[in-house]
């Protein structure tokens, strides 16, 4: 799972922001100031970065970053909403910006996108799937499977931890950005999987795919048995 920093010394945000990443999967790296941003940053594929940071403020952070010629995804996360400010941290080498105060939804969002943009075109297989995140494409043997959206972000979040149990929450979160607090039945998991079985072509009683681990969730089974 990626690894995200927080750069942030609001310790009440830092702690929101930490905990609803960490529902999401995330492994989160977390420190307060920019020095300590700078050495921990090959640690990590992506930063959320304040720019009023004590000693090495958020803009020198970018720039001794880019300079020394580490590309991870920054995604800048200020109470400076000027333009110029906005504008500057861009130009430095910022890959998106947000202006607090903000919603957690946008910034999960803005995180699952720029990671999504940063990972190479790298097909992920497992058995007879062939799956190209950024094409949005899944082939079984060489067809092209027709996936809905949800389907296949399901499906993704499945392969890339192939024999992992996803409980029925966990996907929530995951695929449909539900937290805790939020009326989406955990149903909705066991209709998409068995839509998501349907297309694939999956006996739930043999679990060629979709394996159902009774009282836990879902996984993918590694190497499906032709």
């Amino acid at each position: 799972m990626e690894r995200l920093l927080v750069v942030e010394d609001d310790p009440q945000l830092a702690h929101l922001m930490t905990t609803v990443l960490g529902r999401e999967g995330y492994t989160l790296l977390l420190t307060n100031n920019g020095l300590d941003a700078v050495q921990m940053a090959p640690q990590a594929d992506l930063m959320l970065l304040d720019l009023g940071l004590p000693g090495l403020g958020g803009l020198e952070v970018i720039r001794e970053l880019r300079e020394a010629g580490w590309n991870l995804p920054i995604l800048v996360i200020s109470a400076q909403g000027a333009e110029e400010i906005r504008v500057r941290a861009l130009e430095l080498g910022a890959d998106d910006y947000l202006t607090k105060p903000m919603s957690v939804r946008e910034v999960v969002a803005r995180v699952r996108a720029l990671l999504r943009r940063s990972r190479p075109e790298q097909e992920i297989q497992v058995g007879d799937l062939r799956i190209l995140p950024k094409r949005r494409q899944v082939y079984q043997g060489e067809r092209l499977l027709d996936l809905s959206r949800t389907e296949l972000e399901l499906l993704l979040t499945l392969a890339l931890h192939p024999g992992e149990v996803w409980s029925r929450e966990r996907l929530l979160q995951r695929v449909w950005g539900a937290e805790r607090g939020n009326a989406v039945d955990e149903r909705v998991v066991d209709s998409y999987v068995a839509l998501l079985r349907r297309k694939l072509g999956d006996d739930p009683k043999t679990s060629r795919y979709i394996a159902t681990v009774f009282g836990r969730g879902y996984r993918l089974v590694s190497s499906p048995v032709d």
